[in-house]
């Protein structure tokens, strides 16, 4: 007897109407110190090698039931722009950063933007110095692993 497929985290929640532009990781340094911009990382249990620098864990996993926090926090800091990253933002980054900005159109919100980062974190680290200068915790050998340190 064959086993049924094991369903996928996200399945459980509702599949995202939107899909968030992205921002390329030129723009994301340049603007990481700005307080308009917040990076969020929403790698789980691959949460190692760093992470870009200032930016927030928020598990892919549990974002969908916090979306409405994150929504308040950042309208209260005036933060415009959240980019989410994942490894190489092509699976939960993405998906969060939808499910942020379907929860945006819902409210009406124009001042906010939800954005992936595109290449996510191994694409950041790819890029090499001053990418991984401004990353938190970098470890260059947790990235050989990858081809992704320079």
């Amino acid at each position: 007897m064959a086993e049924a497929p094991k369903a996928n985290w996200y399945d459980a929640f509702p599949a995202p109407k939107t899909t968030a532009a992205l921002l390329s990781r030129e723009a994301a340094l340049s603007n990481l110190s700005s307080s308009d911009l917040l990076v969020v990382d929403v790698r789980r249990t691959d949460y190692e090698g760093g992470t870009i620098h200032g930016s927030i864990n928020l598990p892919a996993q549990s974002f969908y039931m916090n979306t409405a926090v994150l929504y308040d926090l950042c309208k209260r800091a005036g933060v415009k722009q959240v980019a989410f990253y994942c490894g190489s933002s092509s699976g939960r980054g993405p998906r969060c950063s939808a499910w942020f900005a379907d929860h945006l159109a819902e409210k009406g919100e124009t001042e906010i933007q939800s954005l992936t980062l595109a290449g996510g974190i191994k694409g950041w680290v790819k890029a090499g110095a001053p990418f991984t200068q401004a990353v938190d915790g970098y470890d260059p050998e947790y990235w050989k692993q990858f081809g992704e340190n320079k």
